[in-house]
């Protein structure tokens, strides 16, 4: 014979190697056809989502208002907020500097920023499970020593064999281990997915502590301006109350009153004194609070920030009568807390991907290459090389149960996260029109206690004047004295209230965030990109829609670098 095979016999071995080579990709899809009618991933879904199995993220859908009811309102305006720094708006130095300060040295947010770090360290971690998952470098030396009465040795080594098999010999080994699982079903690239996600929400965890950092900080300074205001009135009125005790003395001392009059004085006199240390203590508590916002111990704030407007002026003086909000839809745009919230829907979506993957086997390779000898010397000839290749497979078929029972978990959970973001989108929208309303009906409340305020200052004067001469009694001038100290500390804590819920109404868009981007260094480092939204492949039962809510305007741009310079 000349060693070829028959036509009929090589036809039969081209078959068996076309099936043994394509018995693994065809054990693959048989595996995702069966289990796409478990309820999971079908074959035309995992082709449409890059071969992954499981849902692809789309933001789900939320309710917003078409306009805010104070729409019509000629205060309300639609326009862009003040692109970095809302605060400006009311032109005081001291706050700005005090905001500055706070972002460079607060520990809260040295915190957050230390937590995007995590985040980001977690999310390379993943991407690089995307590669060999295990890369050994390895190296080994033995002395080995058999026994002769061991089988097979006592039997090799006796007659015509004695002496041929060593018993003694040393074995040098160096060489590479990888491990390998290949990624065919997505499980890999999901996790990354969810990293990244969580990624976005660590930042925009940090952005939303910036609003509410800023938010406190000019809050706590309106405060810490109105408690001094309300001291200068209380001082300002014990001066006059002061007067006209000892206008009541004189006219007791000459007898043309009696001493009612002059422990009436002094009634209404130590009363307003009493105010005094109350309204000290909450300006140390503005002024305490302060310190801890700008992160340092508490210290007298007065020398720097100054004494405040002077008496008759609003305690913050430069309030605008207006304020731009946007409209309604731009707060999923806008607030940090919401735009996370979404961030948390889409890492917890690609677990149900992850958890999914289980459901098919699991591909991977095993290899060594490596240089073997007995003899040092001859550990690095061409001759000593080894080299081993395992490819292999695992499938957990008798899991199922446990593994579809993690899917619903992971679903619903995302179905937990979909609702959470829903009702904190609509909480956004109530607190916008809660603080807005209170920034316009504060406004009126000032403007109707400032025309009280002038109406009883004058009439003040005329009863004083009166009494003097003697045309009415004390008690006029009492009540006329205790109206006068009422209207002026209530207009005092009204015009707070219109910096106050004009502050709210910032917090509430989520204003203040973009002041990063202006104070980041330029050769920051960028974090990477959010992944982007593709359409909804999500389960039934989370009731998701079947695409994206379209968007009115581009997300906002990536940020230079999420924390201060002061983080490492």
């Amino acid at each position: 014979m000349d060693g070829r095979l028959p036509d009929g016999m090589k036809a039969r071995q081209r078959l068996r190697s076309i099936r043994r080579a394509g018995s693994t990709p065809a054990l693959l899809l048989v595996a995702l056809v069966v289990s796409g009618g478990c309820g999971t991933t079908s074959l035309k879904e995992y082709v449409h989502n890059g071969f992954k199995v499981g849902p692809d993220h789309g933001r789900p859908p939320a309710l917003v208002a078409p306009a805010w009811i104070e729409a019509e309102n000629p205060k309300v305006q639609n326009a862009p907020l003040p692109s970095n720094d809302w605060w400006s708006v009311f032109g005081d130095p001291k706050l700005s500097e005090l905001i500055q300060r706070s972002y460079e040295q607060n520990p809260t947010l040295r915190a957050v920023g230390a937590r995007v770090l995590e985040a980001r360290a977690g999310q390379a971690i993943a991407v690089g499970n995307i590669f060999p998952q295990s890369q050994q470098a390895i190296a080994s030396y033995a002395r080995v020593n058999l026994s002769p009465n061991l089988p097979p040795f006592n039997h090799l080594n006796s007659g015509p064999l004695a002496g041929t098999l060593p018993l003694s010999f040393s074995n040098w080994f160096y060489g590479f281990n990888l491990s390998w699982e290949l990624d065919l079903w997505g499980r890999i690239r999901r996790n990354v997915e969810s990293t990244n996600a969580n990624l976005d929400a660590s930042v925009e965890d940090y952005d939303a502590a910036l609003v509410t950092l800023f938010a406190d900080i000019a809050s706590n300074y309106v405060q810490y301006r109105v408690s001094q205001q309300r001291i200068k009135i209380a001082r300002n009125n014990v001066k006059i109350q002061e007067q006209v005790l000892s206008l009541a003395e004189q006219k007791f001392r000459v007898g043309t009153t009696n001493r009612l009059d002059v422990e009436q004085a002094k009634t209404i006199l130590e009363q307003t004194r009493s105010s005094i240390p109350g309204l000290q203590i909450q300006l140390g508590q503005a002024n305490d609070t302060l310190c801890t916002l700008v992160g340092i111990p508490p210290v007298n704030l007065e020398p720097e920030l100054g004494p405040g407007p002077d008496l008759g002026q609003s305690p913050v003086p430069n309030t605008p009568a207006s304020v731009a909000t946007g409209i309604p839809a731009d707060l999923l745009r806008r607030r940090p807390d919401i735009r996370g919230a979404e961030r948390q829907v889409a890492a917890q979506s690609a677990q149900i991907g992850v958890a999914e993957a289980d459901l098919y086997p699991t591909l991977f390779i095993n290899g060594t290459i490596g240089w073997d000898a007995e003899d040092f010397s001859k550990a690095f000839a061409t001759k000593s090389f080894l080299g081993l290749l395992l490819p292999g497979f695992r499938w957990n078929i008798l899991n199922y149960g446990r593994i579809q029972n993690n899917i619903h978990l992971q679903q619903a959970r995302t179905a937990e996260l979909i609702a959470a973001y829903q009702n904190r989108v609509l909480a956004a929208g109530r607190e916008v029109q809660i603080s807005l309303r209170g920034f316009l009906r504060s406004q009126e409340q000032a403007e109707a206690l400032q025309r009280s305020v002038e109406a009883a200052a004058a009439a003040s004067q005329v009863g004083i004047s009166q009494y003097h001469t003697g045309t009415i009694d004390f008690n006029r001038v009492f009540n006329l004295e205790t109206t006068q100290v009422q209207q002026q500390d209530r207009l005092a804590v009204a015009q707070g209230e219109i910096a106050l819920n004009l502050i709210s109404v910032y917090r509430a868009v989520g204003g203040g965030w973009e002041y990063r981007l202006s104070q980041s260094p330029p050769a920051a480092p960028a974090p990477p990109p959010a992944a982007p939204l593709g359409p909804v492949s999500t389960p039934n039962d989370l009731e998701a829609p079947s695409q994206p809510a379209p968007r009115s305007e581009p997300d906002r741009p990536q940020p230079a670098d999420p924390f201060p310079p002061a983080i490492p």
